[in-house]
């Protein structure tokens, strides 16, 4: 079973809810569309890093087309990112050997969420990330970052059983 990151709900509008998180931290990588970026976290956290150690997954997978929950970088690429265990320190992680591969730092934060099952199709993401900004607005809530993809499950679950969110952080 994969560890979940933990958060507290801190409220609810229609179909959104509000979670805080705490400070994370965050293996990165800019991913083309394939499975590259995906690989290459997985090394990482297989030994592919100076301690040699085997890092333990957490959920969920977070996709982007900038650094999930940070100040924005530009680029043409989108960014995949694992979560680092709960509670450890940028630090405390291990440097990877794959410079592709960024520790990232990400501060507690306030997240607004809307949960979907399926496959994460392109148009299923788009739509559910125009809900989640349309809910925002007539809450009259503004985000404060770019909107990102949280994916729960592995692979090789069918996807009328997979559990993923679209996420944005807020200031409220």
């Amino acid at each position: 079973m994969t560890e979940t990151i933990p958060y507290e709900v801190t409220g609810k509008e229609g179909e959104i809810e509000f979670r805080k998180y705490p400070a994370l931290v965050l293996a990165t990588v800019e991913s083309f569309g394939d499975d590259s970026g995906f690989n290459l976290l997985f090394a990482y956290i297989s030994g592919k890093n100076t301690a040699k150690d085997s890092l333990q997954m957490t959920a969920p997978v977070i996709t982007s087309a900038k650094i999930p929950m940070t100040a924005p970088v530009v680029s043409n690429a989108s960014t995949m990112s694992f979560v680092m265990s709960p509670g450890k320190t940028s630090d405390e992680i291990p440097e990877p050997l794959d410079g592709k591969v960024r520790i990232v730092p990400v501060p507690e934060r306030e997240i607004a969420v809307i949960t979907f099952k399926g496959k994460t199709h392109d148009e299923e993401v788009k739509d559910v990330e125009a809900q989640l900004l349309k809910g925002l607005r007539d809450a009259g809530i503004e985000p404060a970052g770019e909107v990102f993809l949280m994916r729960y499950n592995q692979p090789w679950i069918p996807g009328f059983l997979r559990h993923n969110e679209v996420g944005v952080e807020i200031k409220r």
